[in-house]
């Protein structure tokens, strides 16, 4: 998978991705947690769920350097109990820490597919963080504008491998778009979603 060159700017844009999937799971009222995403199998509270395991695996990963096998169904169950936003908070503060971590980026982790440079898969994280925030957006009725950094990242990140997604059975097939769509629309187009 494609990665951007470790350092100050990955840094930020892995910030940048988790204040905004942050202030949309804090937009999320008590009666929305139900209700149905863009992810057809998901509701609100699995795909908060599914963005906070992916933070709770990073700190045995990177700072302890585990292999997926040795940290095994440490992360699987309910991890939103009672109060999912707070969940939520905690995971991604400790992610934060651990990619933000000097060296972390020039690391080797031990990934579900393979072992994986640190700073691809702090790209990966940063992806899927964007995308989801939009999944969550449009399930919530907020604001769905990604920030166009963000946007044009997540493309870079993505595109190499976008027409893959589909046969993973985790994306639709990508969508057309028109000549004039805008670099968002194009995005989710590429990962079978409609702006």
């Amino acid at each position: 998978m494609a990665s951007s060159s470790p350092g100050p700017e990955l840094l930020d844009r892995h910030a940048e991705a988790l204040r905004l999937f942050t202030d949309r799971v804090h937009a999320v009222r008590d009666d929305q947690w139900s209700a149905a995403t863009p992810c057809t199998q998901w509701s609100v509270r699995d795909l908060v769920a599914h963005l906070t395991t992916e933070q709770l695996w990073v700190p045995p990963l990177v700072t302890e350097g585990r292999t997926v096998a040795e940290v095994g169904d440490a992360v699987d169950g309910d991890v939103l109990g009672d109060d999912p936003a707070a969940a939520w908070d905690r995971a991604a503060a400790d992610a934060r820490t651990a990619l933000a971590a000097p060296g972390a980026l020039e690391r080797t982790v031990n990934l579900s597919y393979g072992d994986t440079a640190a700073d691809a898969y702090c790209a990966q994280m940063i992806s899927d963080a964007v995308i989801h925030a939009w999944d969550l957006s449009r399930a919530i009725g907020a604001d769905e504008r990604l920030p166009e950094e963000l946007v044009g990242f997540t493309r870079r990140e993505v595109g190499p491998y976008a027409k893959g997604l589909s046969q993973t059975g985790l994306f639709a097939p990508a969508v057309e778009t028109t000549e004039d769509a805008d670099p968002q629309t194009e995005l989710l187009a590429l990962l079978g979603r409609r702006a």
